[in-house]
């Protein structure tokens, strides 16, 4: 960029998507290659897209050319990963984790509190308006992009400060880093120091395992993937169907979630109608295609990080998300591991709370995922902490939100 100028140029969405793809490979190449990212279990995705999101900074800064990417497809894809881990779910299960869905919900409100205070802390510490604690908080941590957004113009109202917004965004976005990166080694120092082991499942729920037997019984073929790829587009039909229904009542619920209530009941009545019914529920071919969907999401979520928006808003934003990011770590390796039952699956559980606190529950399921590869499954974490990250507590978390704001 010699001539102070620069060009945007927009990927279209089949072309992102296959640079996502691309992105994974990178990401295995590297974690294959660099024995922190394979020792720290993180995930393939978020190394590839880490290095794709610098390169993408690079062209910029170097040579004024700004990349962006349509993400349609990647919302899409979303929604099929979360229709996947509904399918895979069973009612003895849900009711075995409902004690445990409980404790998950009261820590994490217990949690919001305790990030909010954090951000409150940030403020006086940098001496910045208060009401800029929930940007530095929970709306930009827990809540996230969309979050951080719908509250950085009330709060830039109140205070004045007219880069609240941008605070707000960069805080998700580095949140979003921090959460991937942190949550897998957590899980290797809790599984390590107090040697778990994961109980044997009767099925692949997600995150297969790095080498495996194409030999064992319920290997994929064209028609298990078709009959998965059938009962997921079934259950999103009917999930978009209640969800227009839900948003017609006056609720608001993101889509992917009525989706995986739907494929949780589908899973669960379905075979008892039909029992002879072929039905893909913890199988290899879902479980495929359920890592397939999670890994492309992630990739190009991050591969398309504009890292260069966060430049000029160093010093307190920095310090800030290195005091959460502490905070966060202390609050799972002394507290929530040990609320949460202190065994294999509190432990997997540790790294998608790090994962949905700092970044968006796909970075949780994906830290969870990378951690049941190496270390085997934990059915259980896949089921109750989405429902606790993306139903439960966005209602919770605009609460204590508006509360702080008034401070």
């Amino acid at each position: 960029m010699t001539d102070g100028t620069w060009h945007s140029i927009e990927i279209p969405d089949f072309p992102a998507v296959t640079v996502g793809i691309i992105v994974f490979f990178l990401g295995a190449f590297l974690t294959r290659r660099v024995a922190f990212l394979k020792n720290y279990n993180i995930p393939e995705p978020v190394a590839g897209g880490l290095a794709a999101a610098l390169i993408t900074w690079v062209a910029f800064s170097g040579f004024g050319v700004e990349i962006t990417f349509n993400l349609d497809t990647r919302d899409e894809l979303l929604v099929v990963f979360f229709t996947t881990i509904g399918l895979n779910a069973r009612f003895a299960d849900l009711i075995a984790g409902g004690r445990m869905l409980g404790i998950l919900l009261l820590i994490t409100i217990a949690f919001i509190v305790t990030q909010n205070c954090i951000g409150l802390l940030g403020t006086f510490a940098f001496d910045l308006p208060a009401p800029l604690a929930v940007l530095l908080g929970s709306a930009a941590l827990i809540g996230g992009h969309g979050t951080a957004i719908a509250w950085g113009p009330t709060v830039q109202e109140m205070t004045g400060f007219a880069a609240a917004s941008e605070i707000g965004i960069a805080a998700a976005t580095l949140g979003l880093v921090c959460a991937a990166l942190i949550g897998g080694p957590i899980a290797k120092l809790l599984i390590d120091r107090h040697g778990l082991e994961a109980r044997a499942s009767s099925g692949p729920i997600v995150g297969l395992p790095y080498q495996s037997d194409n030999k064992e019984a319920g290997a994929v073929n064209h028609i298990s993937l078709m009959r998965s790829i059938l009962a997921i587009y079934i259950a999103i039909i009917v999930g978009y169907a209640v969800n227009e229904a839900i948003v017609s009542a006056g609720f608001k619920l993101p889509l992917f979630v009525s989706c995986l209530l739907v494929a949780i009941v589908m899973s669960n009545t379905v075979p008892l109608i039909f029992p002879n019914l072929p039905w893909p529920a913890r199988t290899r071919a879902l479980a495929v295609i359920s890592d397939y969907s999670l890994s492309v999401f992630l990739a190009m979520s991050l591969m398309s990080m504009q890292l260069w928006t966060l430049a000029g808003l160093g010093g307190p934003l920095l310090g800030v998300l290195a005091l959460q990011v502490v905070g966060t770590s202390l609050f799972i390796v002394f507290l929530f591991f040990r609320i949460m039952g202190g065994n294999y699956t509190a432990a997997v559980l540790s790294s998608g709370f790090a994962g949905f606190t700092l970044g968006a529950t796909p970075t949780a399921i994906a830290n969870m995922s990378s951690v049941t590869k190496r270390y085997g499954p934990a059915p259980l974490a896949f089921i109750i902490l989405p429902m606790v990250s993306a139903f439960f507590v966005d209602l919770a978390n605009a609460i204590i939100i508006r509360f702080f704001v008034t401070l």
